[in-house]
């Protein structure tokens, strides 16, 4: 169940404590052959399972991007935002790949509210996303994501 933050001062309330922990998501080759398909990114570790096999990952394993990609569908999964005018995706201060992802493990994410500050009009949101691999101590990716919420 989503955790509801209703206006500036919910948000602001909730800063420093987990928002949510989503549920799990199996990564396929043919996501990832989607995913290359559009991005134009077609390196091998991430297409040609023969040849990636020989790999110490043993497999194909996902774009760094891909991973990132799926904050979205988590975060909507996690938290909604009411009481705001609209939202923006403002970007990303840091991103890390600590860990790969391979074809066919599943994949959640935490979602910890950092910070709170004003800009014009609305506020700035800083989540901090760590994306899990089942059964895998490190995380294959942490983000910290910036959202603008502005005010009706």
């Amino acid at each position: 169940m989503a955790t509801i933050l209703n206006g500036p001062e919910a948000v602001r309330a909730a800063v420093g404590t987990e928002i949510g922990v989503s549920s799990w998501h199996t990564v396929t080759q043919d996501d990832i052959d989607r995913f290359a398909q559009v991005t134009g990114d077609d390196q091998w570790i991430h297409v040609d399972a023969e040849r990636a096999a020989a790999t110490p990952f043993g497999g194909t394993i996902a774009h760094g991007l891909f991973t990132l990609g799926l904050g979205p569908k988590f975060a909507y999964e996690l938290f909604d935002l009411q009481g705001f005018a609209f939202g923006l995706n403002y970007g990303y201060d840091r991103v890390r790949f600590p860990a790969p992802l391979p074809v066919g493990s599943r994949v959640r994410m935490r979602a910890l509210l950092a910070r709170v500050e004003d800009v014009p009009g609305g506020i700035q949101l800083t989540v901090t996303q760590t994306f899990e691999r089942e059964g895998h101590e490190k995380p294959v990716c942490v983000a910290d994501f910036l959202m603008r919420l502005y005010s009706a």
